[in-house]
């Protein structure tokens, strides 16, 4: 008996031991996942809101672990399918805070997926948890039922897709579209995914290095193409391209070389330029105090305003010799017999003294009384805001906008043209898009749309959609009239005016008021005229904007009418994988504001089509069809 009492004895040890091991192991999963700082931009919101429910698991275990016993036999397996689960967050969190920025962007939807997959897998493991059978007390039960609420919440959640960056993506990715190298564009999607400093492009690097890698020659061949040309054309626009002749801290054989090297010589690592990764010979100390090769950091600054090294944005561009480190460096090649590479001296001031007394020149003459001086003076700095960001910030900087802003209102329709373009070229920079506003720019573009040529009404289009990437200029736009001319513009202008147009009207719609404003001004008639003429290549953008459009009232009357909701049928049942999303998107906002459009879309034998699009249709696709498929079940309910 004695002996049946110890083996029962070291029977309960053990299963207290393994219980004890579990719950730590889940204890210092959900620590590792809260220490994770990178989350990326496009999934960080979603990461965050996981991390914090998982965190409310924490009282659970503590309280577990105090009370020193196994847990039951049920209640255990529960928990190891818990630990299953959380293993499945853990790996997600750490993709979404390690892997490519490109590709977590161009598959948000699957991603979206992946995290309600984590939901059911973390609702059904809580699910098994009998609170009796472990013992813990009320407070920890309505932890974990509040837990249990808002995974339940997270299913039901409203779709938060970033619709601006999607659109970005789609245009970027599109083979058809002539904007998708537009530097603007490129622009913006490199600041929205944080891929504009060298640090956080070498980082992306190895990142898609590694995803190629893990896909192989022969998976996903044309999205990995995408994700590496993408990557590319980031570089090109952060200047890394022209950097040294070649970008050695992007180029695999130089760059390894360049290693290599300094790995033989041991040469200290704050010898090295960070932008070359070579051993400085002129070093020199830039405003956020960082130090570079003087020819590296002027080649860097010819495009850019911010330290490549932290991101910041530099308070000047003044540079100071470090005579400490290179005195150091000096030092150290006398004592290991390292000759420096001999470089030809680097000087730009004479160049910048010459481009700065020109620019000075033409702003002057951007005033003058003479037509031909004026308007070469306005095509000139046209020319000069196009070619980089340096000279942007230059041409703002030097007073170029009011005057420009002045010559929106000449008579002559050359200068107006070449005046709202150099507009649109300076607003690509951030912070010349409230300098532009401030100085009255957006009454007098909104005139050069309604009244200019063609170039310039399309130029006109896409300063707008410029300007309205910030909040408070959608507002001033869209009170200032500016919509009935966009769409105008979209009803009667050129492709490319049709697509500025479609692209200014989307983003000013993300603003409540704009929604009735752009409903009134008959917005509604020219988006259903191009899904008709499919040749356009824009269904995607018109549905999208539809989409927004269907949650207003006004916007349900003018989309319900039968011929709209059988065309809207027509791309779920044959359209792209994207047309089905979009229209299912908007079939399903319009149901829920009127629930008979919904029976006319089944008229049109819609049902079937959308249980195929719930199984196999994109992430996003799938829950709109679901939801969807749920409206129908309600309405068929009450009949």
């Amino acid at each position: 008996m004695a002996m049946e009492n110890s083996k029962m004895e070291i029977l309960r040890s053990n299963e207290g031991d393994e219980s004890n091991d579990l719950v730590a192991e889940m204890i210092e999963i959900i620590e590792t996942v809260g220490s994770y700082m990178g989350f990326r931009r496009t999934q960080r919101k979603e990461c965050l809101k996981l991390v914090r429910r998982l965190k409310l698991l924490i009282p659970l275990f503590e309280e577990i672990k105090e009370m020193n016993q196994s847990i039951p036999t049920r209640a255990f397996q529960s928990f190891v399918t818990l630990k299953k689960a959380l293993l499945s967050a853990k790996k997600l969190l750490k993709h979404c805070n390690f892997g490519s920025k490109i590709f977590l962007a161009l598959e948000s939807d699957a991603m979206m997926s992946r995290f309600l997959n984590v939901y059911d897998k973390l609702n059904e493991a809580l699910d098994g948890l009998k609170y009796q059978e472990l013992g813990i007390s009320e407070e920890v039960q309505e932890q974990i039922e509040l837990l249990r609420k808002q995974l339940q919440g997270a299913k039901r959640r409203t779709d938060t897709l970033d619709i601006e960056l999607a659109m970005d993506m789609m245009v970027i990715f599109s083979k058809n579209d002539e904007r998708n190298a537009d530097i603007a564009i490129l622009e913006r999607l490199a600041k929205r995914l944080d891929l504009y400093s060298i640090s956080d492009l070498e980082i992306e690097t190895v990142a898609v290095k590694k995803l190629v890698k893990e896909r192989g020659p022969t998976k996903h061949v044309e999205s990995t193409e995408q994700i590496v040309d993408l990557l590319k054309k980031f570089k090109k626009v952060a200047g890394l391209d022209d950097i040294n002749g070649g970008n050695k801290a992007f180029d695999d054989s130089s760059s390894l070389s360049c290693f290599d090297r300094c790995r033989s010589m041991l040469i200290p690592h704050e010898f090295l330029c960070p932008i070359s990764l070579e051993i400085m010979t002129d070093p020199v100390i830039i405003a956020t105090g960082q130090t570079y090769e003087r020819e590296s950091i002027q080649k860097w600054l010819n495009t850019h305003r911010t330290c490549p090294k932290t991101g910041e944005i530099l308070t000047h561009l003044a540079l100071a010799p470090n005579f400490a480190l290179r005195n150091l460096i000096l030092q150290w090649c006398e004592k290991n017999n390292f000759e420096l590479p001999k470089k030809e001296s680097f000087s730009i001031s004479e160049n910048q003294n010459a481009f700065m007394d020109e620019l000075s020149s033409l702003i002057q003459n951007l005033s003058s009384s003479q037509l031909a001086t004026q308007t070469q003076a306005v095509e000139k700095i046209r020319m000069l805001s196009k070619e980089n960001p340096e000279n942007r910030i230059l041409i703002a900087n030097s007073g170029a906008i009011p005057p420009l802003v002045k010559l929106l209102y000449s008579r002559n329709h050359k200068v107006k043209e070449h005046s709202v373009t150099s507009l649109l070229n300076l607003s690509l920079d951030e912070s010349n898009k409230r300098l532009i506003a401030r100085e009255g720019a957006i009454p007098a573009v909104i005139e050069v749309l309604q009244n200019g040529t063609d170039e310039a009404r399309e130029n006109s289009a896409a300063t707008l959609f410029s300007l309205s990437m910030l909040n408070e200029n959608k507002v001033m736009i869209g009170s200032l009239k500016g919509i009935p001319p966009l769409v105008k513009l979209l009803q009667n202008g050129s492709i490319r005016g049709k697509k500025d147009a479609a692209t200014a009207l989307f983003n000013l719609s993300l603003n409540q008021s704009n929604k009735t404003r752009a409903i009134k001004a008959g917005i509604i008639e020219p988006l259903v005229r191009i899904l008709n003429e499919k040749s356009l290549g824009m269904v995607d953008e018109a549905l999208s904007i539809l989409s927004l459009l269907a949650k207003q009232p006004e916007g349900v009357t003018g989309l319900g009418q039968l011929p709209v909701i059988k065309m809207l049928v027509g791309f779920v049942k044959d359209g792209t994988p994207k047309n089905k999303e979009c229209a299912t998107a908007v079939l399903l906002e319009l149901g829920m504001n009127k629930s008979c459009l919904i029976l006319a879309a089944l008229q049109y034998d819609v049902y079937d089509d959308l249980v195929e699009l719930s199984k196999s249709g994109t992430s996003r696709a799938q829950r709109k069809a679901n939801a969807l498929l749920q409206q129908i079940s309600k309405c068929e309910h009450i009949m």
